[in-house]
């Protein structure tokens, strides 16, 4: 492989940004921290994650078992038994973001904390948003 043919997600185009977004995205890092614990039914990772809707876990669930991160185990019964769990390579993406989060979490006084002085900081020098989002001395510049 060519150094330009190399996987680069600052790059446009690049194949990784789609996977990367899908472990990322919201819904994604928290399915895969639920599953590094164990396997789940349907419900019962719906309760654990808590907030994320019917339709938004489906289809999470679906992209990353598309990805290789998640197993599905149907099993033929009645009523339907479906499992979740981690596949390889969806244990070893998991502990990855599993340790964001916990930095994340970790660091959350000083993210607040940046965001309070950022809010303090630009609170006198910010106006108040017009209907099109624009501050007023936005328009008023325009106009001059």
């Amino acid at each position: 492989m060519t150094v330009s043919n190399m996987p680069d997600v600052n790059r446009q185009m690049c194949p990784s940004r789609v996977v990367l977004e899908h472990v990322t995205s919201r819904w994604g890092v928290l399915v895969l921290a639920a599953l590094l614990e164990r396997s789940y039914r349907f419900s019962e990772l719906r309760r654990e994650i808590g907030g994320v809707s019917e339709k938004m876990l489906a289809q999470t669930l679906k992209t990353l078992e598309r990805d290789g991160f998640v197993h599905r185990d149907a099993r033929p019964v009645i009523p339907p038994h479906v499992d979740y769990s981690l596949t390889a390579l969806g244990r070893e993406a998991a502990e990855q973001v599993w340790g964001l989060a916990r930095w994340v979490e970790q660091r959350l006084d000083e993210v607040f904390g940046a965001r309070e002085k950022y809010n303090e900081a630009h609170e006198a020098h910010d106006e108040a948003p017009r209907p099109d989002g624009r501050p007023e001395a936005y328009a008023k510049a325009r106009t001059s």
